[in-house]
């Protein structure tokens, strides 16, 4: 697949995809997203910044969910101005695909929402790449059908991203055999993040493990991805949306560092 001018796929460098869960505020939103380029810079590979307008899925509805459409798309549109990074959001309606795709590079659709048709139809003819995150309730082979969805609507860059599968109540186990599974539809990325959640396991909030993130990806890349997917932020334990698994700047780069060494020890 292509994302802007770089190529995603076997053979190819490692595309980073990072950044805060949600938009809380545009001076933190740059902040982190020249991190992010920063980062990407040192290890020369590509990145695509990473952050949400809305969390429509909280678990309580009491959350903080973002700064809305118009004004998370003014924020986005900045951080692509003003660091040069690609930029991917998630949509969770069929009205917010054309104008995020006006923004953004990449629409990401998100685990909770990858059976909805007309939402991937609506992202698949916008002509942006698209990045579906598989259910935690769905096989990897049956992914093929969201891949189907997308190149009905025309969409022929297609990314499709391993995020752990419900193990029983407020968990999640990855089986890396799902990777494989996928890399027969589309190119593949590992979100070391989302991974680790445990989902509703702090009553009104998701909790997680981000300890458990590193060593997850470092298997994931032993096993073959394409892309590495990982929440960043530069107070974790103070973030408004998925703080429990998201990591600092310091332990995502040494993470980065890992998984770029296993995949070129992989290529020798």
């Amino acid at each position: 697949m292509k994302v802007g001018a770089h190529s995603i796929g076997p053979g190819q460098p490692l595309l980073l995809i990072a950044g805060p869960c949600v938009i809380e505020g545009e001076a933190q939103t740059l902040a982190a997203a020249r991190r992010v380029a920063e980062v990407a810079r040192r290890h020369g590979v590509p990145a695509v910044f990473k952050c949400s307008f809305d969390k429509a899925n909280r678990t309580s509805g009491k959350s903080f969910r973002g700064p809305g459409l118009q004004e998370g798309l003014r924020v986005l549109a900045r951080v692509k101005q003003e660091t040069g990074l690609l930029v991917l959001t998630d949509v969770h309606e069929v009205s917010q695909c054309v104008p995020a795709a006006e923004v953004v590079d990449i629409l990401q659709i998100p685990a909770f929402l990858c059976r909805q048709t007309d939402l991937l139809h609506a992202a698949g003819r916008t002509g942006l790449p698209v990045n579906v995150k598989k259910g935690q309730f769905v096989a990897p082979s049956d992914m093929k059908n969201a891949v189907a969805k997308l190149s009905d609507a025309g969409c022929k860059d297609v990314l499709l991203t391993e995020r752990g599968t419900t193990f029983g109540h407020h968990d999640l186990v990855v089986d890396f055999r799902g990777i494989l599974e996928m890399r027969r539809f589309a190119p593949v990325c590992f979100d070391a993040t989302h991974s680790v959640q445990r989902p509703g396991g702090q009553g009104d909030r998701t909790g997680g493990d981000r300890t458990l993130a590193p060593p997850l990806a470092r298997a994931a890349a032993a096993v073959g991805i394409d892309a590495l997917f990982c929440e960043v932020h530069e107070d974790p334990d103070k973030a408004l949306s998925d703080g429990p698994n998201s990591l600092s700047f310091e332990l995502w780069e040494a993470t980065v560092r890992e998984v770029i060494a296993i995949r070129a020890a992989l290529h020798q």
